[in-house]
């Protein structure tokens, strides 16, 4: 009997156990149901809003008024279509002052506003009680317009922990910054971030530095705007002389003779031309005029300009001639060289065969190869006869007058290939240093030009693949006229576009 109950006491107790088991489980269970369901929602991150400091003042309150004005301006200016735009320098007037030179830095952004996506904005500080150096990036979540809010990139968190960047909350209570947004959100469609940046103090390593960083954060969605004016209160005549001198030293990308312009946002354009040089971008001026053109007198105006900094599409080349023409010339060129070097005839050319493209003057090279190797190369740079001329002459040319070369045998023919090249007129680039002409070359996009002193050299587009580097390139292109090898850091530089076609 003992045992008996022994046993069920030992049962009951296990039966309890179990249940308790079940009901801790049970418990468990219902109380992480409860959790998920009442999980409090993510609280959304505080927005700390920029107020728009000069709304009614530097550009209308009102949204409606604003966006009529800001459309005016654009539909008065006009695309350049300089290829991919990585930069812009525009001024930050009152909108009845420099709007309209605002607009043509803008606009040339229209047909890109699905790929900008995140726009660096860098003034200089126009703020009072605002000394400091360095270049001070906001850390608001957002700017407010009258057409809206625009979002601060979270990069602006990262690039302030990077030297020069510091933040001064003062330095942002100034216009420079918010005058810009209302064009970039209606050309934009709003749909982009910010890096709000104001510069103060900067010297040179500090504008170096600062270059780096930026170029370090840039990618194919981003955008350099540069907010400044140019002189201030001088009578207009002076100013004018001024001002030209000044963006024509930007437009070259001269560091020093930027440096010396009297431009209110003299280190942001410093550290602009930095980064452009670290990427071989081009300038150019498509705007300039100043408050004595627009809505002021012309005893003291103040100067503004756009100027857009770009690069060309890598396959960008001259397209002159369509296939059919491509093949009717490298066959004429085909059959100059074998009849010439035969009989010392050319082939005779059919009117009616040749196209409007074909008879219009230009400038051209035939090069000959052998097996992979140059065997004669000549042509016009500066176009003196029509195209199918320009051809016929220079096949003969490179086939028995390139001084490199003994003219060509009847028995090589058949190992010879032949490649046309048809050019674009030469243009001089503007540089006021090695430096600035290294920076405007593009490898593989332009042939060269070299002219030092009386000596003049070539090498076409497709020469660059020849090369390590543009300095190496410009050594040779040296060398080939007999100069010594650093005559390119003295020498006068065109550069022009070929467009290739073989057999």
């Amino acid at each position: 009997m003992r045992k008996k109950k022994a046993s069920v006491k030992k049962e009951g107790r296990d039966t309890f156990y179990i249940l308790m088991a079940v009901l801790i489980v049970c418990a468990l269970i219902a109380a992480g149901v409860k959790m998920f369901f009442l999980q409090p929602k993510e609280i959304p991150v505080q927005e700390n809003v920029r107020k728009p400091y000069v709304a009614g003042q530097f550009y209308p309150a009102q949204a409606g008024t604003l966006d009529i004005m800001v459309d005016s301006f654009l539909k008065q200016a006009e695309d350049r279509h300089l290829g991919d735009i990585k930069a812009i320098i525009v001024p930050h007037a009152g909108y009845i002052y420099s709007g309209q030179t605002a607009a043509w830095g803008f606009k040339q952004l229209e047909s890109q506003k699905d790929r900008i996506k995140k726009v660096f904005i860098m003034g200089s500080n126009h703020a009072q009680g605002a000394a400091f150096r360095g270049i001070s990036i906001a850390n608001y979540t957002h700017y407010a317009t009258p057409l809206g809010k625009v979002k601060v990139s979270a990069l602006a968190d990262s690039m302030r922990k990077e030297s020069p960047f510091t933040l001064n909350a003062i330095a942002h209570t100034s216009h420079i910054i918010e005058v810009e947004l209302p064009f970039l959100q209606k050309v934009l469609d709003n749909d982009f971030e910010i890096i709000p940046m104001v510069a103060s103090g900067l010297d040179q390593d500090m504008i170096n530095d600062a270059a780096k960083v930026i170029n370090d954060n840039l990618d194919p969605s981003s955008l350099l705007v540069v907010s400044s004016d140019l002189s201030h209160y001088h009578p207009y005549d002076d100013a004018v002389k001024l001002d030209t001198a000044c963006i024509q030293q930007i437009e070259q990308q001269s560091f020093t003779g930027t440096a010396a312009c009297e431009a209110c946002g003299t280190e942001a354009i410093l550290v602009l031309l930095r980064v452009s040089q670290m990427n071989g971008w081009k300038a150019k001026i498509v705007d300039y005029r100043n408050s004595g053109d627009t809505a002021g007198d012309k005893d003291s105006v103040v100067g503004y300009s756009a100027i857009v900094f770009y690069t060309e599409p890598e396959q960008f080349r001259a397209e002159v001639v369509n296939e059919t023409e491509q093949k009717f010339l490298t066959k004429l060129a085909r059959d100059t060289v074998d009849m010439y070097v035969k009989d010392k005839k050319t082939p005779e050319v059919d009117e009616a065969d040749l196209t409007g493209s074909l008879k219009e003057v230009r400038g051209c090279f035939v090069t000959l190869n052998k097996e992979g190797n140059l065997r004669g190369c000549i042509g016009h740079i500066i176009p003196q006869r029509p195209l199918w001329e320009c051809v016929v002459e220079n096949a003969v040319n490179a086939a028995t007058a390139d001084p490199r070369f003994m003219p060509v045998t009847p028995d090589e023919l058949d190992d010879i290939d032949i490649e046309v090249s048809v050019l674009t007129l030469p243009q001089d680039l503007n540089y006021d240093s090695p430096e600035s002409l290294l920076a405007q070359l593009r490898p593989g996009i332009d042939g060269v030009v070299l002219r030092s002193g009386f000596l003049t050299s070539t090498f076409l587009p497709q020469v660059w693949d020849m090369f390590p580097s543009k300095e190496s390139f410009l050594q040779a292109l040296c060398q080939k006229q007999g100069s010594p090898s650093d005559c390119w850091k003295e020498a006068k530089v065109s550069t022009y576009q070929a467009q290739v076609f073989r057999e």
